[in-house]
């Protein structure tokens, strides 16, 4: 791996491809469909966006025809990416979500270019120190004349930044309605402690808006039905599938936001509200080293007690501990939402100053040389 020369010689790259293969739920087809919108909506690109399962991106996109081999959508073409890959021309910005790994027919196509494209490997969000080291190293094919580019979104001004639209809508707070009760958005994994957390609300009443898929199905297993539910003085109610602008809507409404992921983990930042983070669980307990790196720089300006709360509510979250403990720092989390409610508005802007994801991939790829990457001084 090789730090690029860097240098402005290209001409405008105006066509995209995004290949993106669904792991994680909705995660990577919702950053892969939120990338692909603002390259079109602010960047005036043109977007394909192969994705092997369609029927995910239509929880999206509700337009979205899911047996469609081809098809527009908010200026988007989206593609099926089948097993059978088709002839095609590359693009002049190929971008391999997440270590997806290309085609090999369609790796053929950007070699057979007179120009390679600008090929990069999105990675994924994190705030581990060593992204900074890897950010743009670039990694030649061992065959053919092509070079891929490492592109890590982060936290700080040495990363890609983060995705984000440029919206007034998209930067305000909201404050809930006077008079109304506290509210809750839930989006989690299967294996969230959500029985536990219930339980440890206490006596305050909360209105608790529970996202559709494993989160309903946990609250299912426990209370029966399909919602909405009543537990205690807690009113539990079952949402539907939102698209993105809504559930972001959602989120900055919330008093306390829980995501999952990475899509909603940027979203519920960027809403400026207390949050708890439900990580991707890894082997070997990677993804808690994920989670102890963003902590750092989470709580880096808080007061010791206050850093010490946070951690202890997420690390709970996150790892198998008792229904006491659980209850415990959740009642500690709750007592301090006003200060928290502060420092989720300061990491907001924080979050608003660093490069927005799209723009920092277009300036990436204009200030690469032309001519096969690697090779041109």
């Amino acid at each position: 791996l090789t730090s690029p020369p860097m240098q402005r010689t290209r001409p405008p790259l105006q066509s995209w491809d995004i290949f993106c293969r669904v792991i994680d739920n909705y995660g990577d087809a919702g950053v892969c469909w939120r990338l692909a919108r603002q390259l079109v909506r602010v960047h005036g690109k043109s977007v394909r966006l192969w994705i092997d399962q369609p029927a995910t991106l239509r929880a999206l996109c509700p337009t979205l025809v899911t047996d469609a081999a081809r098809q527009q959508q908010e200026g988007i073409t989206v593609c099926h990416w089948p097993a059978q890959f088709p002839a095609t021309t590359a693009a002049d910005v190929v971008i391999e979500a997440f270590a997806c790994d290309l085609p090999p027919p369609y790796l053929q196509a950007m070699a057979a270019r007179s120009t390679p494209p600008c090929w990069l490997n999105l990675e994924y969000l994190s705030a581990e120190p060593w992204i900074a080291d890897c950010h743009g190293l670039a990694s030649p094919h061992p065959s053919l004349p092509l070079t891929k580019y490492f592109f890590f979104p982060g936290f700080t001004a040495s990363s890609g930044g983060l995705l984000r639209e440029n919206t007034a809508a998209a930067t305000a707070t909201a404050a809930n309605s006077t008079g109304q009760p506290p509210s809750l958005n839930l989006f989690c994994y299967a294996n969230a402690p959500v029985a536990a957390l219930l339980n440890a609300l206490g006596n305050t009443s909360w209105r608790i808006n529970v996202s559709p898929g494993q989160p309903r199905q946990a609250l299912g297993s426990h209370f029966g039905g399909d919602g909405p539910w009543q537990h205690g003085h807690h009113h539990i109610n079952a949402l539907p599938f939102l698209a993105p602008d809504a559930y972001d809507a959602l989120l900055r409404q919330g008093t306390v936001n829980i995501v999952r992921g990475e899509d909603s983990f940027v979203r519920a930042q960027l809403a400026g509200r207390p949050f708890l983070w439900h990580i991707y669980p890894q082997a070997d307990n990677a993804h808690l080293d994920k989670l102890t790196a963003f902590l750092d720089l989470y709580t880096a300006d808080l007061a010791a007690e206050l850093a010490h709360i946070v951690r202890a509510i997420f690390l709970a979250w996150n790892t198998p501990v008792t229904a006491a403990h659980l209850a415990a720092c959740w009642h500690d989390f709750h007592a301090a939402l006003p200060a928290l409610a502060a420092h989720a508005r300061c990491w907001q802007a924080h979050c608003q100053q660093l490069p927005e994801l799209s723009a920092a991939l277009v300036d990436f790829c204009q200030r690469l040389p032309s001519g096969h990457p690697g090779l041109t001084a």
